[in-house]
């Protein structure tokens, strides 16, 4: 296997490093600031940095296709993607945040000319944001073949009904189209049950219930919202796929999602052992520095030991799924999405121990930071679920029980 960076890596991460040095790190508290003085707007500083990212050529670095975006493999975005980790915002200053980027390269696979013509251009251009609408409250969504809300063909229109909750972006004053999976064909077999259909968010019928909160944090502007929707009409023609294919786009659209998620999880581990690493320099305790002390030290070790393997890991099912493609590397695949997120959220805390009290608070990123790390347990399934498919995948290895 070879993850060595290609030439064309090797500059974008100059040219993005760049970028970050000069642009985001110091805009970061700025872009803090301005959410706290306007909750549910888009930060003017975002706008800019958008600009300014396009302008450098650092845009919708996540297409693997060189008509619409820079046309990188797995293996070779991957590394960009953890240094857009490093700051929880940045993924949307290059236009490669989720969910727009699964939401985009769903169009593109599986989208009309007709739904492109519509949405995908504003998207890929940053002009709009969007969101996806699967996670139901009254089922356990960890198995989406429970998902119950209807969408029922009435006509030349489809009917949409139900009650949805965490989904992202939302929030967002610039979200402007919903991806919905709801129960279409419920007499079908299980898998040819759902559908996937593009829903305008400003379709009659759809209210925002309220912004969710991770352990206190909205996460605005884009947000965690529970929505209704309430004989939402929209056209035959939003569709996508056709009906009963839901499960097919949601195979083809989440592998990468998920390698784009671990990847900025280990950018942003990267960053807290960073923040811990010049903390613990600056403190005395008993008598001799934070960072002398053993435990210091071995946290220190350990988390360098986590992060190194969670990336190696990543970086092998990324190349595996290049290789050999995302049905091949399903165990992989699985295995980065329990790591990543376990190594970060130990990493966090151990970071926010060696802050102390200030690590709880608003001083610093690192609580912000857990609370981001603690969800991606639960989001593209919970750890459960992959821990159950690894275990499969392994137990077939050794054939029937005799």
């Amino acid at each position: 296997m070879d993850f060595e960076h290609s030439q064309r890596t090797r500059n974008l991460l100059e040219r993005l490093n760049a970028f970050m040095d000069a642009h985001v790190y110091p805009n970061e508290l700025r872009y803090h600031e301005e959410i706290a003085a306007n909750r549910w707007s888009q930060p003017p500083v975002l706008k800019a940095l958008k600009a300014e990212a396009r302008s450098a050529g650092l845009w919708n670095l996540f297409l693997p296709d060189e008509d619409h975006g820079a046309g990188l493999g797995n293996v070779d975005y991957a590394p960009l993607c953890e240094v857009m980790g490093r700051v929880h915002f940045s993924a949307q200053v290059f236009n490669c945040s989720a969910p727009d980027s699964g939401n985009i390269e769903t169009l593109i696979r599986y989208g009309t000319d007709a739904q492109k013509d519509r949405w995908l251009q504003l998207l890929l251009d940053g002009e709009i944001r969007s969101a996806f609408a699967m996670t139901e409250p009254d089922v356990a969504s960890s198995d989406a073949t429970n998902i119950a809300a209807p969408i029922t063909r009435d006509g030349d229109d489809y009917v949409i009904n139900g009650r949805k909750w965490w989904i992202s972006g939302l929030g967002d004053p610039a979200c402007r189209l919903i991806i919905f999976l709801g129960l279409s064909n419920g007499d079908a077999p299980k898998h040819q049950r759902h559908s996937m259909i593009l829903v305008p968010r400003d379709a009659p019928g759809i209210t925002v219930k309220r912004p969710l909160t991770v352990f206190g944090y909205d996460d605005a502007p884009q947000g965690h919202m529970e929505i209704t929707f309430e004989d939402v009409r929209v056209p035959a023609a939003n569709m996508l796929l056709g009906e009963g294919r839901g499960f097919e786009i949601a195979q083809g659209r989440l592998g990468p999602g998920r390698i784009h998620h671990c990847m900025r999880l280990i950018g942003l581990a990267e960053r807290c052992l960073e923040l811990m690493c010049r903390r613990v320099k600056t403190r005395t305790t008993f008598g001799k520095p934070v960072s002398e002390q053993s435990v210091t030290l071995e946290r220190i070790a350990e988390a360098r030991i986590l992060i190194d393997q969670a990336r190696l890991l990543t970086m092998k099912a990324a190349w595996m799924m290049d290789k050999v493609g995302n049905k091949a590397a399903r165990a992989e695949i699985a295995m980065i999405k329990v790591a990543a997120p376990g190594m970060a959220c130990k990493v966090i805390d151990w970071a926010i121990q060696a802050h102390g009290a200030a690590g709880l608070c608003e001083d610093v990123v690192l609580a912000n930071y857990y609370a981001h790390a603690r969800k991606l347990r639960f989001a593209d399934g919970p750890d459960e679920i992959h821990r159950n498919q690894i275990g499969r995948i392994e137990l077939a290895r050794y054939g029937e029980a005799g």
